[in-house]
């Protein structure tokens, strides 16, 4: 099996990389091995989806690649973009360490990267079907979804495409996955959105939030986190985040604003480090 071994540029914490990938993986779709250092998925390269198994060493990522994939190359370029690996981490670190607020948690974790999603849809389905409900509970959804409308190879589950899921009738898709009505017609509706062709990608932060907004079912909270999970923008912040906003001592929303914009141009990396320190120093799959 062909190897690539990925090297990051700069410090990288791939401990909390892969404890925050265990705190979000879908049951049948993902498979972490904390103690072992390795993440297994299907991911899709020219000739379809691959079943890829990386494991997170000190100095990289090694991914383990089936012998059939046609371009290893271009699946190393989706793995660096997915986990960051390319942006500097020591040159965001020591903007960061000027605002004493921010500083301690750098200075612990100082290569914490603006860890993404492998595909774009992936990470708004999983947005929307989060949304209000436990991390826990996100992945048994998420995991529900894939066990009914996935496709089955090498052993995982393939998440179901934007045109499969928005062709499922309300009443089924609620049914099988256990969403609420009003959760299920936003997941529909992002489908169909994303079946016809939309995506995040080359649109400014503003015109995504603008976009995202306008279907049903999505608020503020959805449109920030997409901004920082989906497209990866360095400078988005998630002032409505409960989790970030209690690392901050339980400040209110406007509150937590005005302290981001201290954080600028790296806003998204300072609420990484929010969530690190919270929700996934400690985190352990279930």
């Amino acid at each position: 099996m062909p190897l690539l071994h990925l090297i990051p540029n700069g410090p990288t914490d791939f401990e909390i990389a892969l404890r925050m990938l265990a705190a979000h993986a879908i049951p049948g779709a993902e498979e972490v091995d904390i103690p072992g250092r390795t993440y297994t998925r299907l991911l899709t390269h020219a000739g379809g989806p691959a079943r890829v198994k990386m494991t997170f060493a000190e100095d990289g990522v090694v991914a383990n690649l089936p012998d059939e994939v046609p371009d290893p190359d271009g699946i190393a370029v989706a793995i660096r973009r997915w986990l960051d690996l390319d942006s500097d981490t020591e040159r965001i670190a020591d903007h960061l360490t000027t605002d004493p607020l921010i500083r301690p948690l750098v200075e612990r974790r100082p290569g914490i990267r603006l860890i993404g999603y492998p595909d774009e849809f992936e990470a708004v389905a999983a947005t929307v079907i989060g949304q209000q409900v436990s991390l826990a509970a996100a992945r048994t959804f998420m995991g529900r979804l894939v066990a009914a409308y996935g496709t089955p190879i090498a052993g995982l589950h393939a998440l179901p495409a934007p045109r499969d899921l928005a062709a499922i009738p309300d009443a089924e898709l609620q049914a099988a996955v256990g969403l609420t009505g009003a959760r299920t017609r936003t997941l529909r509706a992002v489908a169909e959105k994303w079946a016809n062709g939309f995506t995040l990608a080359q649109l400014t932060v503003d015109e995504a939030r603008r976009a995202l907004l306008a279907l049903p079912g999505i608020g503020p909270w959805t449109a920030d986190y997409l901004t920082v999970r989906a497209m990866q923008h360095p400078d988005t912040f998630a002032p409505g985040d409960l989790v970030a906003r209690r690392a901050l001592g339980a400040v209110t929303v406007d509150r937590a604003r005005t302290i981001a914009t201290a954080w600028a141009p790296w806003r998204s990396y300072a609420l990484m480090h929010l969530w690190a320190d919270v929700a996934y120093g400690a985190a352990r799959p279930d």
